[in-house]
């Protein structure tokens, strides 16, 4: 296992320094020295809502029990619920987490029950599990990246950096009490221990390389270009880090349907059911009451699916375990699907039911969300069908270091680092970065990339010519297999849902060429001075000729206006 980077105290509003957004507080970064990686209420007893199983705790059964839901929506529609704060018209908060979730923690507490105390728990497994850098984007549920400087820190993303993106609470299941249910069109339905998917005699083990993405990464870039939807939970603003590449381990979930028998006639889907709970929009707002014929306040669990030709194909696991460790409970544990090349979203965590079906899912997180809308699609006239459903993930790329609108002092060669990925069962075959924005393109050479795998991104680094001083454009773009690459801005990857950035990422800096001699020499004087270079808007607090220089100057050129 590779060891956890080197911990470093880390500011509060580290994830809007990445993003250029306060770039007077950027530390300087010198390209020409050593690197240095820094490293209220009692719950109502009363409530109907308990967990469904022994030893599993924070799951409710919601999707068996249709009078459960209604009971639920119409304590929903009791209370009056805060609506989303606003993120992307307004400032974005300098904390960390950056959002609460508050209406999150408020619908858990208006259930009660085992719900009530689901927020908190699962903000200490949080604290437990997560590397103490992690930049939490969303406290309830969790929503966290790892800080740039992290993210492809290793190719193998530890499992403490690796990204979360969750849709409820964190339930605790005992693996000893774990079975997984398997219905719907299959020929033998039957329940499945842990133990049982374990035994080698019964299933063959798979280890895999996997990225997981998701369709959500970069969403800051469209957000401060054009304001989207802005759910909290469902928009978050995902800067580069909600990516992640793991070695996952378990059963093809191919070989576990032929041990049911096989499908029966019709089953073209299998439908995945998560234990956590999943709440959708809620009946009333403070700021205004809506149609409850439209907007239904309900719960449900986390539920999506993928076709049997992706299962056919061996591109689904069952997972027990991440990076040679059983699962950690925020990833899934004790099993979570893991679906290859396909957005993060249907590899469904906390996994106890399989349903074979003949279509695609029903269910709010298939056929309502993770919809990519053609850019005329918006609050005005949006309707799920006009979105396509996100499955396979599109070539991408991103720039880890520098940072946006940092100052980089080098000597003509600039260190460049970042990632790149395809999904789909595509793979990078040819990064590029240029340093003038998008005209010239320098290839990274194949030993600067790591390992290709079918299923995973590659990072990579360069060391690019660059001789321009001055505010400059840093841009990177991927060539997969296919040959497919990437949209030149992010005005053409946009969309009202916000999701799937896979335009040329690019990435502002003040470049500062130390190979030339009036820079040097200007350089030394700060620093003889002991005066601080940034911010670089900061008036110099010193002249910076003196006056025999100027007179020195216009004795031997022309005068600034002339007579005839």
């Amino acid at each position: 296992m590779d060891s956890q980077p080197q911990e470093i105290v880390q500011p509060p509003d580290e994830w809007k320094l990445e993003q250029g957004m306060a770039g007077a507080e950027l530390r300087l970064l010198d390209d020409t020295k050593p690197e240095d990686i820094p490293g209220t209420e009692e719950s109502n007893q009363e409530s109907p809502f308990k967990d469904e199983r022994k030893g599993w705790l924070g799951y409710i059964e919601w999707e068996k029990y249709p009078e459960k839901k209604e009971l639920a929506a119409a304590i929903l529609a009791k209370h009056v619920f805060p609506p989303p704060p606003e993120f992307q018209l307004g400032p974005i908060p300098d904390t960390n987490p950056v959002l609460e979730g508050v209406r999150w923690k408020l619908w858990h507490k208006a259930i009660g029950g085992d719900l009530w105390s689901v927020p908190e728990e699962s903000w200490l497994r949080v604290i437990q599990e997560k590397h103490k850098d992690m930049l939490h984007l969303l406290q309830f549920p969790y929503n966290g990246e790892p800080p740039k400087r992290l993210v492809t820190a290793k190719s193998i993303t530890p499992n403490s950096l690796h990204f979360v993106r969750n849709h409820g609470g964190i339930p605790n299941i005992n693996a000893s009490d774990f079975y997984l249910e398997l219905d719907g069109l299959v020929n033998n339905p039957k329940k499945i221990t842990l133990a049982e998917l374990q035994n080698e005699e019964l299933f063959p083990r798979v280890q895999k390389t996997v990225t997981i993405q998701c369709s959500g990464t970069r969403r800051i870039e469209q957000i401060n270009e054009y304001a989207g939807e802005g759910d909290e939970m469902i928009n978050a603003p995902w800067a580069e880090g909600a990516i992640g590449t793991a070695v996952w381990e378990g059963v093809s979930l191919k070989k576990v349907i032929k041990y049911c028998g096989g499908l029966s006639e019709g089953g073209k889907h299998l439908e995945f059911y998560g234990a956590d709970s999943y709440f959708k929009q809620s009946i009333k707002f403070i700021i205004h009451n809506v149609d409850p014929d439209h907007h239904q306040g309900n719960l449900m669990n986390y539920v999506v699916s993928v076709p049997w030709s992706k299962v056919k194909a061996n591109e689904v696991i069952l997972a027990w375990s991440m990076n040679g460790e059983p699962l950690p409970k925020i990833h899934g544990f004790p099993l979570r699907a893991v679906v290859f090349g396909y957005i993060g979203a249907r590899s469904c965590k906390w996994l106890y039911r399989i349903k074979a079906i003949t279509e695609p899912s029903r269910a709010p997180v298939q056929s309502r969300e993770y919809l990519y809308f053609n850019q005329q699609v918006g609050k005005h006239n949006q309707s799920y069908t006009r979105g396509i459903q996100i499955q396979e993930m599109p070539v991408s790329s991103a720039i880890m270091e520098p940072w946006n609108k940092q100052v980089v002092v080098h000597g003509g060669i600039l260190r460049v680092k970042g990632w790149a990925y395809s999904g789909g069962g595509r793979w990078p075959e040819r990064v590029e970065v240029s340093g003038d924005g998008g005209y010239i393109w320098y290839e990274v050479p194949q030993e600067n990339l790591s390992k290709k795998h079918k299923f995973a991104w590659r990072t990579w680094h360069i060391d690019l010519p660059v001789d321009a001083e001055g505010w400059i454009e840093l841009t990177v773009r991927c060539w997969d297999n296919s040959l497919n690459t990437q949209p030149s801005f992010v005005r053409s990857a946009w969309n009202w849902g916000l999701h799937v950035t896979s335009s040329c990422h690019r990435v502002k800096i003040y470049s500062i060429n130390k190979s030339r001699p009036d820079t040097s020499a200007r350089l030394k004087e700060f620093e003889d001075r002991g005066t601080s270079l940034t911010p670089i808007t900061r008036p110099t607090e010193f002249r910076t000729q003196t006056d025999e220089d100027y007179e020195k100057y216009w004795q031997t050129h022309d005068p600034r206006d002339v007579d005839d």
